[in-house]
C-alpha cells in the first residue's frame, strides 16, 4: 500500500521552492507527509565558492527551507549537469521512490528550458513506473512495493518551453493562503540571491518568485492573488484507477483548465 505522504522533485536545491513548494505546503497541511528531493547538490550554483563549498552551503540550505514545513528533505545523488537518463541514476532515484512509496508526486515538467530539469522528469516517471516490479533492481536494494501512485508536472520556470512555447495547466491549486509559508522556504536559499543574478539577471528573487504566482492566478481566470499549476500523467501503470487526488484532497483549493 501506498503511504499518506507526497514527493517533490527537483533537478536543484530551490526547484521545488520556486514552483512546487505551495501546493506540498497545502498537502502538508491536509496531513501528508512532506519529502523533498533534489536530483543535484547545486554544485554549479556559483560564482564564487568551490564545488565541495557550494554542495555543503547548498545542502544545509535546503535541509532549512525544508524544516520550514517540517519535510523530509533527500540530498542530491549527483553534479549538477550531471543527470542523465542512465540506469544507474534510475535504480538511485527508484530506491528513494520504494523508500518513500508516495501517493502522490509533484514532478519537474517533461518540456523545459533546462535538461537537467527534464532528465529529472523522466527519471522520477520511470522510477515511480518500475516501483512495483519485481525484477527492477534499485540502487540501495529495496523490495518492490504496491498502491496507487498519482503523479503531477509543474509548469517549468518561466511558464515556457526552450523553444519560448508556453506551457499550459490543466489544473490550478489556490496559494493565496500559503504563499507567504512559500516565500520563507525559497529565502532559505540564500546563496542563489547572488548566483541568480548573475547568471540569469534575476533580481530579487523572491519576488520573481511571486511574480510567477501572481501570473499562473491571473491564468487560472479565477481571481486567485497567487497559484501553482499542474499536468497530471496518466494513471496507466501508476494508479489502478484513473483519480485526481489533488482535487479529492484539496477541494475547492483546486480549479480545472
Amino acid at each position: 500500500m501506498s503511504n499518506k505522504s507526497v514527493l517533490a522533485v527537483g533537478a536543484h536545491p530551490d526547484d521545488v521552492e520556486f514552483m512546487m513548494a505551495g501546493t506540498l505546503i497545502l498537502l502538508k497541511e491536509q496531513g501528508y507527509e512532506p519529502h523533498i528531493l533534489t536530483v543535484a547538490n547545486g554544485s554549479c550554483g556559483t560564482a564564487e565558492y568551490s564545488r565541495e563549498d557550494i554542495i555543503g552551503i547548498r545542502g544545509e540550505e535546503a535541509k532549512a527551507a525544508a524544516g520550514v514545513i517540517g519535510a523530509i528533505y533527500h540530498p542530491g545523488l549527483v553534479d549538477d549537469i550531471q543527470i542523465y537518463y542512465v540506469p544507474e541514476l534510475v535504480a538511485r532515484v527508484g530506491a528513494i521512490v520504494r523508500e518513500i512509496n508516495p501517493e502522490i508526486i509533484l514532478a519537474p515538467s517533461p518540456q523545459d528550458y533546462m535538461e537537467d530539469h527534464q532528465n529529472s522528469c523522466r527519471l522520477i516517471v520511470t522510477a515511480a513506473f518500475c516501483k512495483g516490479m519485481r525484477n527492477f533492481e534499485t540502487d540501495p536494494a529495496h523490495p518492490a512495493v504496491t498502491g496507487d501512485t498519482f503523479l503531477y508536472h509543474a509548469l517549468p520556470y518561466g511558464l515556457h518551453d526552450g523553444m519560448r512555447q508556453a506551457i499550459v495547466p490543466n489544473l490550478y491549486v489556490n496559494l493565496s493562503d500559503v504563499v507567504d509559508t512559500k516565500q520563507e522556504m525559497l529565502a532559505c536559499h540564500k546563496s542563489q540571491q547572488a548566483w541568480l543574478d548573475t547568471s540569469q539577471g534575476l533580481n530579487q528573487y523572491l519576488q520573481t518568485m511571486r511574480d510567477m504566482s501572481a501570473e499562473v492566478g491571473r491564468m487560472s481566470g479565477r481571481g486567485w492573488a497567487y497559484a501553482e499549476g499542474w499536468r497530471q500523467h496518466s494513471h496507466l501503470g501508476f494508479s489502478e484507477a484513473d483519480g485526481d487526488r489533488l482535487k479529492e484532497v484539496l477541494g475547492d483549493k483546486v480549479a480545472l483548465a
